[in-house]
Parts: structure tokens; C-alpha cells; sequence
């Protein structure tokens, strides 16, 4: 027999919605995990169809996702964790601020992907940009430059407060 939890922001399932150039890419159902009103955070397996080697990670099934998503910075980091639990790294996507609505006592995460993504692994030593060919070929910079700079400054950011040891601050 299940508990049912006596905090109601962990008994919350949501919808996480990645949208990429204007269409769904996959929408999935997570645990809320908190939200303080600037960071929504979500705990879901892996969402994808197999597994998905990219030669430095592998996501695979079994793997648990927490999810952190801003209001009001242009990314969402994505702690990846093997089934049995060991901290596999992070997986940042470059993403306009997430949109969360309700209707109807659903609560849906709306993230819009913008191509730009950084891995940083378990131990800090490994730190990858990643897609900024596919970045350069959406024409974001042509028709959205603000977004474009927003985009690029966001990579950037990150990737300092990998590579200076700081990139935990990101959780605090």
C-alpha cells in the first residue's frame, strides 16, 4: 500500500513540455520537486527511447533525472544519476525562461529548447559544448538576436562556473 505524503509539492506529478522550433519534441509526466517561484524542480526517469550515447555519457533507461528549470535565466540543468543512484553529471540545456501553467490542476513545465547545450561531468574535469552548429543553422541570431545573445551569454555563464569549480552555486 503507498503512503500518501504529507507535503503536497512532493506529491505533485507535472507535465515537463520541450518544445523546440515552435513543436513539441517530447512531453513526459515528473515528480514536482519544489518550486520557490524562480526555480521549478522535477524528478523523472529517463524520458527517451533506448539508451543515447553521446561517447562522453550514456543515458539509458533506469537513469533519474532532477530537473531544474528558472523562471528568469535562459537554461535548465539537469542532474543525471544512474538507476542504482551514482552521478553520472549534468546536462544543461540553453532555454528561454520556462513558462509552468495550470489549467484545469495540471501543472505543465514548458521548456523551449534554443540548441545550445553543456555537459558537465560527476567530477568537474569534464566540461563539453555541445550543438553549437545546430544553434548557428536555426537563424536564431538572424531573427531573434536578443534571444541569440541571451542564448550564447547563458553557455557562457555556465561553462565559467564549471570551469572555475563554482558550478554547484547554481543550486544554493
Amino acid at each position: 500500500m503507498s503512503a500518501v505524503s504529507a507535503d503536497p509539492v512532493a506529491a505533485r506529478e507535472v507535465e515537463v513540455v520541450l518544445v523546440k522550433a515552435g513543436r513539441t519534441k517530447i512531453r513526459y509526466p515528473a515528480r514536482l520537486v519544489s518550486d520557490d517561484g524562480s526555480r521549478i524542480t522535477v524528478r523523472a526517469p529517463w524520458a527517451g527511447e533506448g539508451a543515447r550515447d553521446f561517447g562522453f555519457v550514456r543515458f539509458e533507461p533506469g537513469d533519474v533525472f532532477t530537473e531544474h528549470y528558472w523562471r528568469d535565466r535562459w537554461y535548465a540543468v539537469k542532474e543525471v544519476r544512474a538507476g542504482e543512484g551514482e552521478l553520472k553529471g549534468w546536462y544543461c540545456d540553453i532555454t528561454r525562461p520556462v513558462v509552468v501553467t495550470e489549467q484545469a490542476g495540471a501543472t505543465e513545465v514548458i521548456s523551449e529548447d534554443l540548441d545550445l547545450d553543456l555537459w558537465v561531468s560527476a567530477d568537474g574535469r569534464l566540461t563539453v559544448r555541445l550543438d553549437e552548429d545546430e544553434f548557428a543553422a536555426s537563424g536564431l541570431a538572424r531573427t531573434d538576436p536578443a534571444a541569440a545573445r541571451e542564448a550564447t551569454g547563458a553557455l557562457d555563464a555556465l561553462e565559467r562556473l564549471a570551469l572555475d569549480g563554482r558550478f554547484m552555486s547554481l543550486f544554493e
